[in-house]
């Protein structure tokens, strides 16, 4: 017994001795290090960004989080985590919502990339959706009696940041996964951003069964640190208003379009934007921050149809549509998908940008379909005016 209390004894002490330690770094990084604010400022100084009143007024707030994260970048486990558990209470979790493009997406890449630990995660909220579905599936295939919990534990024992872009709510099944999961993960000390087009209230309204979501609003607005961000200005659109979206001939203008993705993404790394519609995955293969890039060939060349081409329209606000090929009989099916495409992206207001072998009028000028494809002709023409998506 003396042995065992010896023992415990001197694990304390080696903790001890390790948060000194842990301290002494987090006062030295922390003295030296830029805050969020100060980040800011210099991409404004940079010219990468434009200063806005609303986006630099949650920074301070977000800096808080970001040094609670660094202080306790990592879970406590075993003995030392039922001695110390009650002493570590996590801050609130953080939901940024407000009208498309008033800088949330840059504000969380931002803080994201400010926060020096290495057990964070930032992904698009479809993407991990699909992620924690796929797990679930796997789980059940063993027989788990509670799927969602391996799920949880693995996001539990490998990340202590999660970063969402985009949160959305569509049908109740995401909706009670969601909840409990946002549950799990969070009362184990993982802390969650993300940001959202709808305020919390907003995300499932008028759904099926709309009751049953009304804890996981409850979660949102007790455990998150909900923020909006008013904006009188659209940043995407105002970075394209008046410029020139649609390049032509394809093979001379690829360092135009590569130029405005730059300017529109800020250099920042993408990832691919998968979408789960009915029973299978549909893939956007570059996305970042509500922009998406893809070739003709990449979203037409595939057996996608009009519930596909719907989906990527509801998850994006700019599309980067690369090496429009002229049409003609011989690629009869690519050139049936590319009008229902552009159908999509142009209900849903998105604005376009392309490159293209042609102007849209000599797109498509003999064979079947041609005459239908005078209706594209004409949307692609408006989608470029300085009035679109406004």
């Amino acid at each position: 017994m003396q042995k065992h209390i010896r023992s415990v004894i001197h694990q304390i002490q080696q903790m001890t001795t390790t948060i000194t330690s842990l301290k002494m770094k987090s006062f030295v990084h922390n003295s030296m290090r830029s805050s969020l604010t100060e980040i800011y400022e210099a991409r404004i100084a940079a010219g990468t960004l434009r200063a806005d009143p609303a986006q630099r007024s949650i920074l301070s707030e977000m800096e808080s989080l970001r040094t609670w994260l660094e202080a306790n970048a990592t879970h406590r486990s075993g003995l030392l985590a039922s001695l110390f558990a009650k002493s570590v209470t996590p801050p609130p979790s953080i939901y940024l919502w407000g009208d498309v493009g008033r800088g949330k997406s840059m504000i969380m890449e931002l803080f994201t990339e400010a926060v020096n630990i290495s057990s964070k995660r930032r992904v698009h909220f479809h993407a991990f959706m699909q992620s924690v579905h796929h797990g679930m599936f796997e789980a059940r295939k063993v027989g788990t009696e509670d799927p969602l919990t391996p799920v949880a534990e693995e996001i539990i024992n490998n990340t202590r940041l999660l970063a969402f872009d985009e949160m959305q709510i569509t049908d109740i099944t995401d909706a009670m996964v969601v909840g409990r999961l946002f549950d799990k993960i969070l009362t184990a000390g993982v802390i969650i951003v993300t940001t959202s087009n709808r305020s919390p209230t907003d995300l499932y309204k008028n759904g099926l069964n709309h009751a049953l979501f009304l804890p996981f609003i409850e979660l949102l607005e007790t455990r998150f640190m909900v923020r909006e961000i008013v904006s009188p200005t659209d940043y995407r659109q105002h970075r394209l208003s008046g410029q020139q979206v649609y390049f032509y001939p394809a093979d001379q203008v690829s360092t135009q379009i590569e130029a405005i993705w730059t300017d529109l993404t800020g250099g920042t790394k993408d990832e691919p934007l998968n979408l789960p519609v009915n029973g299978h995955t549909v893939t956007v293969p570059r996305f970042i921050n509500g922009i998406g890039r893809a070739s003709f060939w990449e979203l037409c060349a595939r057996p996608l149809g009009p519930g596909d081409y719907l989906a990527i329209a509801a998850n994006i606000r700019v599309m980067i549509l690369e090496d429009i090929p002229l049409l003609s009989a011989s690629n009869y099916n690519e050139a049936k998908r590319f009008i229902t495409l552009i159908d999509a992206l142009y209900e849903a207001k998105i604005q376009l940008i392309c490159s293209a072998a042609d102007i849209p009028e000599r797109l498509y000028l003999e064979g079947a379909g041609a005459f239908e494809f005078k209706r594209t002709a004409s949307r692609l023409r408006e989608m470029q005016s300085a009035s679109w998506a406004t």
